[in-house]
């Protein structure tokens, strides 16, 4: 069947859906194929697509056997006797598949209904898994959401594709006072394939979002420049943070506050005021627990213990 409209509708489709073409032209497949089992009571076709040539093709097809004594049960394509598959043509051999053309047109409306029917179901099928492995890279990345109700132990969030979460208040900081229509930025924690479609899981008061923040804001972080060693934080109080520079030329520090504390603002923005310590890693421990405590004046750091990670800090 030759259908030159049909194609530009499923690149139309494709486009609109966010689906590849080849993922349409599957579920279409699987349609005829339904339809004609249902029609014929019999699964053995195949269906081709030639979109250069504007083709659709359905071919029946049979086994060709000596004898159906000799059909081997676990075959799931129909047989035929030598002697009428060699009337069909003549070049036909046992263990031949023999193929022959369907009318597509021929199909009963009811047939059609059902190529439809399994088609819309693989789409939504399709859909569902793009979604997902979409929101499965997203998995412990930092992303940008749109509020869109509220309750009182959750706030309803939109994060694209089609897809909703829920994002408790207890993962919220206690600054947060969202509305309705407002942009916010979560952490992607935990992301789960659901019978509805991904279920993503966020957070605000996750550590890793003032990493996957502070990353955004600095570039000496992304081009591995400056490493942060380690972060402790009190959501929605303090953060404190440790920043090494793998450059003796580059300030760890200066290069995550930034010209006139421009980097470092925005990120305290996003986090509603949240505090932001920075301070310098060392592999001399009680050099690194004296930096960790600043401002505070460290005379001394003493009874340094690696197993309990503990000392005394006067």
């Amino acid at each position: 069947m030759t259908n030159k409209e049909f194609y530009k509708q499923m690149e139309i489709v494709a486009e609109e859906r966010g689906l590849s073409l080849e993922q349409l032209l599957d579920s279409f497949r699987k349609g005829l194929i339904n339809a004609y089992k249902r029609t014929y009571h019999n699964t053995s076709v195949r269906v081709e697509f030639r979109p250069e040539k504007n083709e659709i093709l359905m071919f029946s097809q049979r086994i060709v056997v000596e004898s159906l004594d000799n059909v081997d049960p676990e075959c799931e394509i129909i047989p035929i006797l030598y002697t009428e598959a060699k009337k069909i043509n003549s070049r036909a051999k046992v263990g031949d598949i023999l193929e022959e053309p369907v009318n597509i047109k021929e199909f009963s409306r009811m047939a059609a209904s059902q190529v439809k029917q399994i088609f819309n179901q693989n789409i939504k099928t399709y859909e569902k898994e793009n979604s997902f492995q979409y929101f499965k890279s997203m998995e412990n990345e930092m992303i940008s959401a749109s509020v869109v109700d509220e309750n009182e132990g959750y706030l309803t969030l939109s994060i694209g594709n089609n897809v909703t979460t829920l994002l408790p208040r207890k993962e919220l900081l206690p600054s947060d006072d969202f509305n309705i229509g407002d942009r916010i930025t979560v952490y992607v924690t935990a992301v789960e394939q659901g019978t509805k479609g991904p279920k993503v899981y966020v957070s605000r008061n996750d550590k890793h979002l003032v990493i996957r923040l502070l990353e955004q804001q600095v570039p000496e972080i992304k081009e591995g420049i400056v490493e942060i060693k380690g972060i402790a934080r009190d959501a929605g109080d303090r953060c404190k943070i440790a920043v090494y520079s793998t450059d003796p030329n580059v300030d760890p520090i200066g290069a995550c506050v930034g010209e006139g504390s421009s980097r470092i603002k925005e990120v305290v923005r996003l986090l509603n005021g949240e505090k932001i310590d920075l301070y310098r890693y060392s592999e001399n421990i009680a050099e690194l627990v004296a930096n960790a405590l600043q401002p505070t004046n460290v005379i001394a750091v003493i009874n340094i213990d690696t197993k309990s990670k503990t000392s005394l800090a006067i």
